[in-house]
């Protein structure tokens, strides 16, 4: 059975500059965990994809509107909720970004990144919640 060590929820305005406190919150749970290059980068691009999202499609930029993120960090493992204000959206009709039609587009890899990145990925409340874990440990 897996234990919760800490739950810790913090709270961002929809401005590009809250992506910046991402790598912060990364940097300091890293701190104090044994977490492997590759577990950093995918934790570091999957959240920072996740945040970018609720602030620019969920919250749509507006400041006033916060995006909130919450996580878990468990024995062998960390889960994070990013959450918006939003209304969500149609996840289904998301464009491949590795079609041919797709592949040169400058924008649509976010949800990919995620689903790639993180151990486990889920949308919850018709998108305006995303949850992605990441395995601690190097088994």
């Amino acid at each position: 059975m897996t234990a919760i060590m800490s739950l810790k929820r913090i709270q961002l305005p929809s401005t590009k500059e809250s992506i910046l406190e991402i790598e912060q919150l990364i940097d300091s749970f890293c701190e104090t965990r044994e977490v492997t290059q590759d577990c950093y980068g995918n934790m570091l691009i999957a959240l920072t994809e996740a945040v970018n999202n609720a602030i620019q499609h969920g919250n749509g930029y507006k400041k006033e509107k916060l995006v909130e993120i919450e996580y878990e960090v468990l024995d062998d493992e960390i889960l994070f909720t990013v959450k918006d204000e939003g209304n969500g959206f149609d996840f289904d009709k998301i464009p491949d970004p590795t079609l041919p039609e797709n592949i040169l587009k400058t924008s649509g890899r976010g949800v990919f990144l995620m689903q790639n990145l993180a151990d486990k990925f889920a949308f919850e409340n018709n998108g305006s919640i995303v949850k992605l874990t990441f395995c601690l440990s190097s088994n």
